[in-house]
């Protein structure tokens, strides 16, 4: 019997392995299993079990993971098609598609060579000397051990151990196993009593906490019973392996017992629920798109079509675009749904992330709320799929594979036959032009709830403001007056700049010279709070000179403004007031943005400033102004989403301001008050973005009327890349029929994390004749033997930079 196993390995195949007998009857396509690959031990996905021998001699399989298939039959087929369409190794696909490093634990394993246990026999015979090679050598005569076990036990060890290695007496192996769940650290775990056993040898401390937790019925922190039962740590876990408690980890987030009450619908809703419920009944794949203002009760509808869906007998998924998000909407629907609900998304541990993925497989959860790689959740019998924000660049991933959230969502509700809701205020133009073309459903919700008004927004020209003041202001006077009156009456700001840091960037007044990483082809921000220069690609930081690099002039000028120095002029224009700040430089850990939102949210401060992480979902009734520092900071960017992205942003922060019974206000700084995407979104005027935006897309022949492919060649020598780049415009002159080809050319970014990089654009119109020269392509790499990460193959792309 033999496998092909699918490796998280850069090429495009899998690999077949020897199956022991005692392998033969537990195997199934899906299930995880350990193999040798080269010096290395891989953990992969069988994709195939047959009984043809290879051609080559086929190395044998080692460990199998999983009893019961971690991916079924469906999830597979949805990997070959990602790695299909998105030009992906089938094994990265299906190693993004699995959530469970937390049941896993990899490192070395050590043990001694022939000739290293004779010299350790020799030692035992002869010598007495306790030095660190000697007790290594001892420790390994008896039986192989793990690198971490050695190191705790013979300080200085991994130092030797390589030199040991390096003089042929020990030999290292990679070593994959299952991690004991029961080894979380007491904070995470909960314990409970199941059953006695009379005849079970106890521990006096496992009768004690066995008696008290008799006794005290219910779940227990196990970190808060360890308080009040010595030794309840180890006990507990003991007792769970004899199975007379039960230890599972806490849920990650925690909710509220009380339930939340259903809000009534108004009209538009309605109709919007009863499509979405009729569709959910017919038991077949249909895409709607939820248009609703900000404000206008869409999570509200979501709640009332996954009700429909859990009274049918099926599951539903709930897709958000931000880490961020999660903890909002997942107290909504913990509320709402109680423990039916599981949560996926990366800031939790490996082994919580791993617990909630059991839950979803098992069914125990029908409700699952998660960031993009939640699309694939192991959901049985799924009947509904919602994604919320659906224009957000978020469910983009930007690495291998390079799939799209929502994309890939529809396609696996077309493999089930589920119903898909994508939902924003501000649609993507490629689904508001598949809604008009009839393929999608459209659904809107014009105004929002309860008859609330939608927030007025002001346009402030800063030229005008310069004009008056003579001064390059980060505030402009309307702004400090706005701020002012709504301080005094106790009212909430929030104010976006959508840029990092304190000054953009720094530069030499004598000689021109721009202080630059030193990996990547851009300039470093200026942290003040850190004293620190940073790259925002890389991380690479340095201190701030005092004199230029280039001339040795002291005449170093800090330019532009960064939400740092916007919390700062804040605090010296309002010194009362309580200002918080979110970005990524203090949302530094797994719970900071919540902790800080719901600060905010308590009114425990009285203005936040942040960069686009403020402007998505978030539902603060007190706050009745949003200021807007820079609204056309994103235009400038070279890409042909750039009027897009502005566009979506303003929207979506303006609709911050007036969620409660309090009109909101929005105040908008600009430099460019005319450009269509300032002023259509100070309009709040989406049809007429719409409609002006397709114009353009149209005459260049952009998204959604061609597809998109962009080819990146990056290479650590210029002359390796320049080459490679220039071999693939060979390979496409004359270009293909009914393909555009713009390039090679000096990416926007020319050199990024030590690498340099160039590029090229593919347009075609039928997205057959771009998978074909894209995979023209991918060939000419692998026979050339090209680096797998020199070429990097992005399918519809976010951004071109």
């Amino acid at each position: 019997m033999f496998a092909d196993v699918a490796l998280p390995v850069p090429l495009d195949q899998a690999f077949t392995y020897r199956l022991p007998e005692t392998l033969w009857h537990r195997v199934a396509e899906g299930s995880r299993l350990v193999v040798p690959f080269g010096s290395r031990k891989l953990t992969g996905v069988i994709v195939r079990v047959h009984e043809q021998p290879p051609e080559a001699e086929a190395r044998d399989a080692l460990n199998l993971l999983d009893e019961l298939p971690v991916l079924d039959p469906a999830l597979i087929e949805l990997g070959r098609w990602i790695a299909s369409y998105y030009c992906a190794p089938i094994g990265e696909v299906l190693k993004s598609m699995l959530p469970l490093a937390g049941e896993m634990r990899s490192g070395k394993v050590y043990c001694l060579t022939p000739r290293g246990r004779e010299i350790a026999r020799q030692y035992f015979l002869v010598s007495d000397e306790a030095d660190a090679a000697t007790q290594i050598l001892r420790l390994l005569e008896p039986k192989e051990l793990s690198a971490s076990y050695i190191t705790r036990k013979v300080p200085g060890a991994a130092r030797i151990l390589k030199s040991l290695e390096s003089k042929g007496l020990v030999s290292a192996e990679d070593n994959v196993a299952q991690r004991d769940p029961l080894r979380a650290s007491a904070e995470r775990l909960r314990v409970e009593f199941v059953r006695r056993d009379e005849s079970a040898k106890l521990k006096k401390s496992e009768r004690e906490l066995l008696s008290f937790l008799e006794l005290h019925p219910g779940s227990h922190n196990l970190a808060e019973t360890a308080t009040i039962v010595k030794g309840a740590s180890e006990s507990a876990r003991a007792l769970a392996r004899k199975e007379l408690v039960s230890l599972v980890l806490e849920s990650p987030l925690a909710y509220s017992s009380t339930s939340e009450i259903p809000k009534k619908l108004n009209d538009a809703q309605q109709a919007a629920f009863d499509a979405l419920a009729a569709s959910v009944r017919q038991q077949q794949f249909q895409t709607f798109l939820l248009h609703g203002v900000t404000g206008s009760g869409k999570t509200e509808v979501y709640m009332r079509a996954i009700e429909a869906t859990l009274a049918m007998g099926r599951s539903a998924l709930l897709l958000v675009p931000e880490i961020a998000l999660t903890p909002q909407v997942a107290g909504h629907f913990y509320r709402r749904f109680g423990d039916q609900v599981a949560i996926l998304h990366s800031a939790f541990h490996d082994a919580e992330r791993a617990e909630q993925w059991r839950r979803v497989r098992s069914g125990a959860a029908t409700v699952v709320v998660g960031t993009r790689s939640g699309v694939f959740a192991p959901v049985q019998k799924l009947g509904l799929i919602v994604v919320d924000e659906e224009h957000d660049g978020s469910y983009k991933q930007h690495e291998t594979p390079r799939y799209h959230g929502r994309d890939v969502a529809i396609m696996r509700a077309r493999a089930v036959g589920a119903t898909v809701v994508l939902g924003s205020a501000t649609p993507s133009l490629e689904s508001r032009f598949n809604a008009q073309k009839g393929k999608y459903q459209l659904l809107e919700l014009p105004d929002r709830v309860q008859q609330r008004p939608m927030p007025t927004v002001e346009l402030v020209d800063m030229r005008e403001e310069f004009l008056q003041t003579r001064k390059q202001q980060t505030f402009s006077g309307r702004l400090i007056e706005a701020i002012t009156q709504k301080l005094e009456i106790g009212e909430q700001v929030m104010l976006l700049h959508n840029r990092r840091g304190y000054s953009s960037f720094v530069a030499c007044r004598a000689c021109g010279e721009r202080l630059e990483c030193v990996n990547c082809a851009v300039t470093l921000t200026f942290h003040r709070g850190d004293r620190r220069m940073l790259c925002h690609y890389c991380g690479f930081s340095r201190r701030p000179p005092s004199v230029c690099p280039k001339c040795n002039s002291e005449h170093i000028q800090f330019l532009g403004t960064g939400s740092e120095k916007v919390e700062d002029e804040l605090h010296q224009h309002f010194p009362k007031a309580r200002i918080a700040r979110l970005d990524r430089d203090t949302v530094t850990g797994k719970r900071q943005f919540e902790t800080i939102l719901q600060s905010f949210r308590e009114h425990r401060y009285d203005i936040l400033v942040g960069t686009q992480m403020i402007a998505k979902g978030h539902d603060i009734p007190n706050v009745t102004l949003v200021g807007v520092v820079a609204a056309d900071i994103g235009l400038g960017v070279p890409d042909f989403r750039a009027a897009e992205r502005t566009f979506q942003l303003l929207t979506q922060v303006a609709g911050r301001a007036g969620r409660g019974d309090l009109s909101g206000h929005v105040l908008m700084q600009t430099l460019n008050p005319d450009h269509y995407a300032v002023r259509l979104a100070a309009a709040q005027d989406y049809h007429g973005f719409y409609a002006r935006e397709l114009q353009f897309r149209q005459s260049m022949r952009y998204p959604p009327f061609s597809a998109l492919a962009n080819v990146l060649i990056r290479h650590q020598k210029q002359e390796e890349a320049l080459r490679m780049s220039a071999e693939l415009g060979h390979l496409l002159t004359p270009p293909p029929e009914k393909i555009k080809v713009m390039g090679p050319a000096e990416a926007p970014v020319p050199r990024l994390l030590d690498e340099f990089r160039y590029q090229l654009l593919l347009k075609a119109n039928s997205r057959t004749n771009l998978h074909e020269t894209v995979s023209r392509l991918r060939s000419h790499a692998l026979q050339n033997r090209w680096s797998p990460t020199s070429l990097v193959i992005d399918v519809d792309p976010i951004s071109l930079l």
